[in-house]
């Protein structure tokens, strides 16, 4: 194998893709950075070895440009494996890379490994009713790894190098940047989620439930039909296949029977707590502790204990 090559924009993120790349190859990982000394520092602090590309004519917010960048990058770097991260926009860029550089791609994948020279990733199949295990058969390979399967990377005596690409022209001119509005909130980061799905009687029941989620540290998520039928919450606050696909030490879903399309979204959490009026509901074949009974009653009477 030669040089692993990692990209994130974010710096918790491409510490993960540290991480990852180690695994695989530990002496062979290299990171660039795009118009970002600070995450090049950060990595370097991580033991990571940084090609630093400063440019600017690169406009971050087109991904094409970004794109033929990284494979530039890899060309450079000898790098026939390059780690991005699965998230909206590493989806994207991991689609235009590989058809830049003629490679295989998979994304989605939330474990990978190398047996006998041959790298396989772990990602959810048949519209996430099964997992699988998958490799890619080309010789330049590109994988898009769920955010927070690995730990962030640490060490020491990383370095950093300057590097000079050619920048296209790009087709996207940025005229301005606006915080999002609305709701911002970060589910996958949350370590405890207290979930509602259609079981929840009335949006007037929200308060109790956001009482609960904060009375535990944690956030308030949802199914689907919870934010796009009923819009009771926003749509960053959805699990599964649909929205986030979250790992928290504990998830208390209330009121969800355990449709696949919700499941694959929250079943790599480390305890879950299923509290649903239906004791066959599939949820609870996947919770640690099944409470059978009215979730109103239950999230009531957990507020009052807390």
């Amino acid at each position: 194998m030669t040089a692993i090559l990692i990209y994130s924009d974010q710096d918790g993120f491409a510490l993960e893709l540290a991480t990852a790349a180690r695994s695989l190859a530990p002496d062979q990982l290299k990171a660039v950075t795009v118009n970002n000394d600070a995450q090049a520092q950060v990595l370097t602090d991580a033991g990571v070895d940084v090609l630093k590309i400063n440019n600017d004519g690169i406009v971050l917010a087109d991904v094409a440009v970004v794109a033929a960048v990284l494979a530039q990058a890899a060309e450079k770097a000898n790098a026939d494996v390059i780690l991005l991260t699965s998230n909206r926009r590493g989806k994207e860029l991991s689609g235009r890379l590989a058809q830049l550089t003629g490679a295989g791609c998979l994304t989605d994948v939330s474990h990978i490994t190398a047996e006998g020279g041959n790298i396989q990733g772990r990602r959810n199949a048949l519209g996430g009713a099964t997992v699988a295990m998958q490799a890619i058969n080309t010789d330049k390979k590109v994988f898009a790894l769920m955010p927070r399967s690995f730990e962030p990377a640490s060490g020491s005596g990383g370095s950093m190098e300057d590097l000079e690409v050619n920048v296209p022209a790009a087709s996207v001119k940025l005229v301005e940047i606006k915080e999002k509005s609305g709701d911002n909130v970060d589910i996958e980061a949350a370590e405890v989620l207290v979930t509602v799905g259609q079981g929840l009687a009335d949006v007037s029941q929200l308060p109790a439930v956001e009482e609960l989620a904060k009375k535990l540290g944690g956030e308030v998520a949802c199914s689907k039909p919870v934010a796009t039928d009923k819009k009771w919450l926003s749509e960053e606050r959805i699990i599964g296949l649909s929205g986030k696909k979250c790992k928290p030490k504990l998830a208390v879903i209330l009121g969800i029977s355990g449709q696949v399309q919700f499941t694959v979204g929250i079943r790599d959490a480390k305890t879950i707590v299923s509290v649903n009026t239906d004791e066959n509901a599939f949820m609870n074949t996947m919770a640690d502790y099944i409470l059978v009974g009215d979730l109103h009653q239950a999230v009531e009477e957990l507020n009052s204990k807390l």
